[in-house]
């Protein structure tokens, strides 16, 4: 009898530390942990692995039939930082051994979402996902941080310039290390650089149809440079329909 109440006492204690740690998990390893382990299990090798923030993530939740069609996976988390997505990369995207993975990160850490952080210690934490994918075998594709003029969560920054100046810190590291740099910002920045109302209701998440017309041909085109697949398997954006 004893030692089925210390089974039990050993559960709730259990029970209490896994539901204490979700509330606690920083780096939120929590958020992908059901489909990870699903994908494992199934044995199937992701193309590529999306890596970042809200924008990633609503890509991914926006267009499934443009990640399911071309074996893409998404691991996208809102408002998270370049230090919280090198926390879990390893699980996020290791893991799955993927052929390649593309990085979108910084829009957080220029929002200051934990607190202030130098640009060069951002570039440091990129800098780490893409050697942690290197050493692994994991072709990369960095990205420029996308556009933003305003944060709706920081009205206080001027977001704009900051993006510019990290931008080209990304971008010197990448050409130097002969890394993939995929210049999302030239191709979606405003006059006051950030995402026109066109394709954004808060100058910093693209809509559908900047994801479709603009970030789909350019994230396919480098993917099609970096993977060098055949003429028939080549990454394809889904033709958009203005409605």
């Amino acid at each position: 009898m004893k030692r089925i109440l210390f089974a039990l006492a050993l559960c709730f204690i259990a029970t209490g530390v896994m539901a204490q740690d979700k509330k606690t998990d920083w780096a939120q390893f929590y958020r992908y942990e059901k489909a990870n382990a699903e994908l494992i299990a199934s044995g199937k090798r992701p193309d590529v692995v999306f890596m970042g923030n809200s924008i990633t993530q609503r890509w991914a939740g926006m267009q499934p039939d443009f990640f399911k069609e071309h074996n893409f996976v998404g691991r996208g988390i809102s408002g998270q930082t370049t230090a919280q997505m090198l926390c879990r990369f390893r699980p996020d995207v290791l893991a799955h051994n993927p052929k390649c993975v593309v990085i979108m990160a910084g829009t957080n850490d220029v929002a200051e979402n934990n607190g202030y952080i130098s640009h060069e210690n951002i570039l440091n934490n990129i800098i780490s996902m893409v050697q942690l994918a290197q050493a692994n075998d994991i072709k990369v594709i960095l990205c420029s941080v996308p556009p933003t003029s305003v944060f709706s969560w920081r009205r206080d920054l001027k977001p704009g310039p900051a993006i510019v100046e990290l931008n080209k810190l990304i971008k010197a590291w990448a050409d130097e290390n002969k890394v993939y740099y995929l210049d999302y910002h030239s191709s979606l920045a405003d006059e006051v650089l950030g995402l026109p109302k066109k394709w954004s209701n808060d100058t910093c998440h693209p809509n559908l149809e900047c994801y479709r017309t603009v970030m789909e041909p350019l994230v396919c085109e480098a993917l099609n440079k970096v993977l060098k697949p055949s003429k028939k398997k080549q990454y394809k954006p889904i033709p958009y329909e203005a409605k």
